[in-house]
């Protein structure tokens, strides 16, 4: 499976810029799916519902099902499950794009702009492999230019085989 992270501080982006990423490589012709790392408690459901009852009741995947699409959610009742079991569970596609896990081991763009105050990650992490910024920065690695959507594409796509 191909995978590529975006990872970055609060507030530097790195949510737009997935999205536009997705928009341009799909729009090549690639499937892609994405995977978000969030650090607040998430709940697509809703008390009094079916599966929120379901769930309550013990249940560890509930599955709920439309015409359009299915949400599958799983009560790990645990520790957070890590990266690859997540992985593991995605259908096929061409690339994985991951939005955060920005201490696994996988390469990574950092999207960095300096208004958020934060240092560089970069700068201590050898799988950072490209910083997209609006800055003018002097790295080791590539700097991209963070409204150059296509160009961030194209190194992520470069970098991953699919060009």
């Amino acid at each position: 499976m191909r995978l590529y992270g975006v990872i970055g501080w609060k507030n530097s982006g790195k949510t737009s810029l997935m999205e536009r990423l997705v928009a341009d490589i799909t729009g090549r012709g690639f499937s892609v799916s994405t995977v978000k790392h969030v650090h607040h408690t998430v709940d697509l459901d809703q008390p009094g519902k079916d599966t929120f009852r379901h769930r309550a009741a013990g249940a560890r995947e509930v599955v709920l099902a439309s015409a359009d699409r299915f949400a599958l959610m799983v009560e790990h009742r645990g520790p957070e499950p890590e990266l690859p079991a997540i992985l593991a569970r995605l259908a096929p596609v061409d690339l994985v794009l991951v939005e955060g896990y920005k201490r696994d081991a996988h390469p990574k763009v950092e999207v960095w702009r300096a208004e958020t105050g934060h240092p560089l990650i970069q700068t201590g992490d050898a799988l950072v492999r490209a910083v997209a910024t609006d800055a003018a920065l002097h790295l080791s690695v590539p700097v991209l230019d963070l409204n150059d959507t296509r160009a961030v594409a194209n190194f992520i796509l470069h970098e991953v085989g699919l060009v």
